[in-house]
């Protein structure tokens, strides 16, 4: 697949803000562009409008912090859509793709979400939105149709985004699925920027575009978002009815990994994680313990 370049970028936002966003009278004229001119957005920015279209055509070269700021001003772009296309700006015309290793939770992530306990559901995600760790509950809460021990050999590490997209169990766990399938190609895109080498992200994102009509949609729209809180709705198969939060915790030591934790919104809730969480904290029907797995450890 195709990676996204600042030219590309530049022509979706441009698309999205209307004349009347932007404060231009068109006075009734007809138009045949969805949004900005870009004549309009280079006078706008403060720019020639020649030098805004070798932008947008990627050949320009390397643009001015001054000159995206200025973009970004007349774009209406967020903060996690304006570091998005310095991203874009600031990578090689040409990545060299490369396939960077496996991925390993750091050992105070790994501490953290020993000391959650079980009364807490937690998810360790790598950049690309593979599971590196989870207690039990976050697992029994969002693939409980999974192994346990998944996430400890590389060929079965769960990738949260093809569930999202591709298991037909994964999506129906959602009640709010729409919502947070636009979080999780914002923030695909948000992280392509970042790393924009990665061969494995790459291919995430063809096979998922190749798969999904609903990841291709989406992908399409161009949006760019930094999900680190909101709502998630789910139709639990073992407790019903869950309306919890989620929340991200960056790692300094490992800035593409995140803790993810979730919380209850309400007092049925509540009942419901306590009540998940005691099941997977039960002793197995034979009275042994359930198997814990060495966090950290990756067979290949």
């Amino acid at each position: 697949m195709e990676l996204e370049s600042l030219g590309m970028y530049l022509k979706t936002r441009r698309d999205r803000i209307t004349p009347a966003d932007a404060g231009l009278h068109t006075y009734g004229t007809t138009r045949r562009v969805p949004g900005l001119r870009r004549e309009e957005l280079a006078q706008l920015a403060g720019v020639s409008a020649g030098y805004y279209v070798r932008l947008e055509q990627d050949q320009a070269g390397t643009a001015s912090q001054q000159v995206l700021n200025a973009l970004a001003r007349v774009l209406q772009l967020d903060p996690a859509e304006t570091a998005h296309l310095h991203n874009l700006a600031h990578q090689p015309a040409t990545p060299r793709l490369v396939r960077p290793g496996p991925e390993t939770p750091h050992p105070r992530v790994l501490a953290l979400l020993a000391s959650l306990g079980e009364s807490t559901p937690a998810v360790v995600l790598g950049r690309r939105g593979d599971v590196l760790a989870w207690n039990r509950t976050g697992h029994a809460l969002v693939t409980e149709h999974v192994g346990f021990d998944a996430p400890h050999h590389l060929a079965r590490r769960p990738s949260i985004p093809r569930m999202f997209f591709l298991d037909p169990l994964t999506r129906d766990l959602y009640r709010n699925w729409a919502e947070l399938a636009r979080n999780h190609v914002a923030y695909l895109r948000l992280t392509a920027g970042r790393y924009p080498t990665d061969a494995r992200l790459a291919e995430l994102i063809g096979e998922l575009a190749m798969r999904s009509d609903d990841f291709a949609a989406l992908w399409a729209a161009g949006d760019v978002a930094d999900c680190t809180v909101g709502p998630m709705l789910l139709h639990h198969p073992t407790v019903g009815e869950l309306n919890i939060d989620y929340q991200v915790w960056l790692q300094p030591e490992s800035p593409g990994h995140r803790l993810e934790v979730y919380t209850p919104n309400d007092t049925a809730s509540a009942d419901g994680l306590r009540l998940l969480a005691g099941q997977v904290a039960a002793p197995a029907a034979d009275g042994s313990e359930l198997p814990e797995v060495a966090p950290g450890h990756v067979d290949a």
